[in-house]
């Protein structure tokens, strides 16, 4: 094989960000210019988007530790008949 027919070694940059470093640098930030006027047009700004994100992640976790809560409570609901059933069965088996 010659030199030019070889296929060519990317580095793990290279693969990492899908391309040559600087062409995908370039093509995001153009990329990211247009987004930002777009969402400028529609008023938007990045610290908007960045309190919601963490709003929505602040609402979430407090619904989850209410979830968890009530979960608690059915399982011990469910446990002061279940556990005592079971004990009464495994003690009657066992002889």
């Amino acid at each position: 094989m010659s030199e030019d027919t070889r296929p060519q070694t990317r580095s793990w940059l290279e693969i990492v960000l899908g391309g040559r470093p600087a062409s995908v640098i370039i093509k995001l930030l153009l990329i990211s210019l247009l987004v930002g006027f777009v969402m400028s047009a529609f008023g938007f700004n990045a610290a908007d988007l960045v309190q919601g994100a963490v709003n929505l992640l602040r609402d979430a976790l407090r619904d989850s530790a209410g979830l968890v809560r009530r979960l608690g409570v059915y399982v011990l609901t469910g446990a002061a008949i279940v556990v005592p059933v079971w004990l009464l069965l495994r003690l009657t088996r066992g002889r």
